[in-house]
């Protein structure tokens, strides 16, 4: 008869994994079981490749739709990763046990499907007659928290803490420490009042019943032991001489929809293995676990765990640039042993290590420590997968890419600075906005500082263990990066319906050195461009387009088409405008004063451009009176600042439009266009500053409570000094000690300050 044994863990427990490492010594089973999905079996030989380095995970994906997917991640203080290489080095068999991840995501697209279509089905949800809320639908509890319900009963409020007291610290005999968490979470499941079709409970009843199966056909196998390593709150429901009938479970497994798997492993970060991190069977602090877990197995009496970490809080603090001496690491592990006495607690544990090295090593401040927390208490680790896991085209171009570029992703956010004149950073530069195409953010654009110039790139990289689920989707698009991009640029192309969008794909497509790409937006731009009635999208399209004109020739490639459309695009905005710009509410006004700034900036990128057309434009919107003010008085600041009006016409229309018989609001409007980021004018012309003081100060008081959020938005937007000179000059608007007729030189009280300048500026002496 075969001899199972049920090790019920707590997931990324070193507590646990030391256990389980314990208990395998001790029961020698010839078959070991984790739980995991069974598909996990293709790849779980590989744990033992010298070049599989933890932490690491287990993905798990559904072929046709990559987006259904599950990571099953894995540190060397997991209990599944220790019981999976007790295995495989003592040449005993190991298996996963588990619902088949074939039928959990067909599972979960069922469900999506049926909820879209009930969403879909049911109408909008309209307010009852009576104006009261519909009551609210009660919400069922999740799975009990067994363990924090032990903890409570122990008298601990943090279950985190009493599984370091009772299971971490303890030295007990680890096969009946396993037996007796089986009873204690028996009790707790007996007490679970949930009804039968609660999802939770549903989904549950279908993995147990998953595992039941597979331990059976295990046991039929004629093995004699086996050992079951689970997470605690299945172990009651695996214990052989509990089990319910086969035909119950067959019926609860009957039916199940299927689909199409792959998996393969993929690297992990500590930081991914956190619970602030969102994962739910994450831990608070994975370095410390790492820590606790090396110190355990290691087995050396002479190493002090708290002594040892205390040891690298101080390097950590040292790297910083603060004082950590190794006296005052000796006197935090006394006050971290003291904490723990007082505390009732066996060993010192995390939070006394924190309190000691706060005191003594931070000065009490907690920023120091809060350093420590991320360097060490979490981590920056990530692992490491050999070349020989099962993988995609696409991710081996990418891993064969990165090598060749030298850069190696990390977990730690990193500032990378290229120089696109260096070959070999123009090349890291085309696979980040090819990547960024696909979706996978491997990098982030930032600001590359004081330099302006079109050959620095600065980017922040930061790899995520999720992005290995985007290559995936994004290998249905081509087997290398530069196929993928080109072909999702196609595809994209065909389905944008405007042009903005068109244009600024056509300039990413530029930057990732796209050349197919760039035709077939080329393509579908000059298309949608012929049939474009609207001013707005037209405009919107003009920047992009001279973007990709002027820096084309920087990657060397060669935007000639483009440039024709951009000719095209810039004629046609200018016969539009005047009349699209006639009839617009706020809004409207608001969204083509936009497009027009936009419009303005693509066209000083190339002065070639017929500024003209452009400006007979501005000026027949600037000119009209039956144009909303927002976007007249943008046009005639853009004609101000192209040097075709002056001060004195400029003076004139200010005048005009900042009379009584202009509505307030509208004459707000006009000023907010005209000098919206710029105080310039206001600076330099007082006579501008005094009509536009002579209108504020004129305004009724009716109306006046409506033109201040405009007015205060359009002078909130000047610098701090600009702000302070255009309030000092208004208090001295209209005094004649400023004006030029009552103004006058004193020249013979002048004249030792003149002969002094002319002494230090070498002139001849003036007499």
């Amino acid at each position: 008869m075969t001899d199972v044994h049920i090790l019920g863990i707590r997931h990324h427990g070193p507590g646990s994994a030391h256990s389980v490492a314990e208990a395998l010594a001790t029961l020698r089973p010839d078959l070991v079981m984790v739980e995991g999905p069974p598909e996990l079996d293709q790849v779980i030989p590989l744990v033992t490749d010298p070049d599989m380095v933890p932490p690491v995970a287990g993905l798990i994906y559904a072929v046709g739709e990559p987006r259904l997917a599950s990571f099953y991640p894995m540190a060397s203080f997991s209990p599944e990763w220790v019981a999976i290489r007790w295995a495989l080095s003592t040449g005993k068999l190991v298996r996963a046990i588990d619902l088949p991840a074939a039928h959990t995501f067909a599972l979960r697209a069922a469900e999506e499907r049926a909820l879209s279509a009930t969403e879909e089905e049911e109408p909008a949800a309209s307010t009852p007659d009576d104006g009261l809320e519909p009551p609210a639908v009660p919400q069922q509890a999740y799975r009990p928290d067994a363990i924090g319900m032990l903890a409570e009963a122990a008298g601990y409020s943090d279950a985190e803490r009493w599984w370091e007291d009772a299971v971490e610290h303890r030295k007990a005999d680890p096969v009946e420490r396993f037996e007796a968490l089986i009873d204690a979470i028996s009790e707790i499941r007996a007490l679970d009042q949930r009804p039968a079709d609660h999802p939770d409970v549903v989904e549950n009843n279908r993995r147990e019943a998953a595992m039941r199966r597979l331990l059976r056909a295990a046991i039929r196998e004629g093995h004699e032991r086996i050992a079951v390593v689970c997470g605690a709150y299945h172990a009651p429901a695996l214990v052989p001489a509990g089990f319910p009938s086969l035909s119950a479970d067959n019926k609860v497994l009957a039916g199940l929809p299927k689909t199409k798997v792959a998996v393969t492993w993929v690297p992990w970060t500590s930081s991914r293995l956190s619970l602030g991190s969102g994962y739910g069977a994450g831990v608070t602090a994975p370095g410390w676990y790492q820590h606790l877990f090396a110190h355990w197995m290691a087995q050396d009496p002479t190493r002090d765990v708290a002594t040892t970490w205390l040891v690298r809080v101080a390097h950590a603090l040292r790297k910083e640039n603060l004082d950590a001496s190794t006296a005052s690491v000796v006197e935090a592990s006394r006050m971290a042993a003291a904490l723990a006495a007082v505390r009732g607690r066996p060993s010192p544990g995390l939070p006394e290590l924190d309190d000691a090295a706060q005191t003594v090593l931070c000065d009490g401040s907690p920023l120091p420590l809060a350093l420590v927390h991320r360097e060490l208490t979490v981590g920056h680790e990530l692992g490491k997968v050999p070349d020989t896991v099962p993988t995609l085209p696409l991710a081996a171009d990418l891993a064969a890419t990165q090598r060749s570029l030298r850069m190696k992703p990390g977990a730690m956010q990193e500032v990378m600075v290229l120089d696109l004149r260096k070959p070999n950073q123009l090349a890291r530069s085309v696979l980040l906005h090819r990547l960024a195409l696909l979706g996978v953010d491997w990098g982030q654009p930032t600001d590359t500082g004081r330099t302006t110039g079109t050959f620095k790139e600065a980017w922040i990289l930061e790899w995520k263990p999720e992005l290995a689920v985007s290559v995936v989707e994004a290998s249905r698009y081509g087997t290398t990066v530069a196929s993928a991009a080109g072909a999702f640029v196609s595809e994209q192309a065909q389905a944008a319906e405007s042009l903005p969008v068109l244009s600024k794909l056509l300039e990413s497509c530029l930057l990732a050195e796209l050349p197919d790409g760039i035709a077939g937006v080329v393509s579908a731009l000059a298309e949608r461009t012929a049939l474009q009635q609207d001013a707005a999208p037209l405009l919107e399209t003009i920047a992009p387009l001279a973007r990709t004109c002027r820096y084309g020739n920087v990657r060397g490639v060669d935007v000639s088409d483009v440039r024709k459309i951009l000719e095209t695009t810039v004629v046609r905005s200018c016969v539009a405008l005047p009349t699209a710009c006639a009839g617009l509410d706020d809004d409207a006004a608001g969204a083509m004063r936009r497009a027009i700034d936009s419009a303005q900036d693509g066209l000083t990128l190339l002065p070639e451009l017929p500024m003209d057309d452009w400006h007979t434009a501005l000026g027949a919107v600037a000119h009209s009176d039956q144009i909303h003010g927002a976007v007249a008085g943008r046009a005639t600041r853009l004609l101000l600042d192209a040097g075709l009006v002056d001060g004195d016409d400029i003076a004139a229309r200010l005048s005009r439009r900042l009379t009584i018989a202009t509505p307030a609001p509208e004459a707000a409007a006009w000023l907010d266009g005209l000098l919206s980021g710029d105080a310039t004018l206001l600076i330099h012309d007082r006579r501008l500053l005094q009509i536009v003081d002579d209108w504020v100060d004129g305004v009724d008081d009716d109306v006046f409570e409506d033109v201040l959020p405009l007015v205060r938005r359009t002078f909130s937007a000047f610098s701090r000094p600009e702000r302070r000179e255009i309030g000092e000059q208004l208090s001295r608007v209209g005094s004649t000690a400023l004006t030029a007729e009552s103004t006058s030189a004193d020249l013979a009280a002048a004249g030792p300050a003149l002969r002094a300048m002319a002494k230090i500026l070498g002139w001849e002496a003036i007499s």
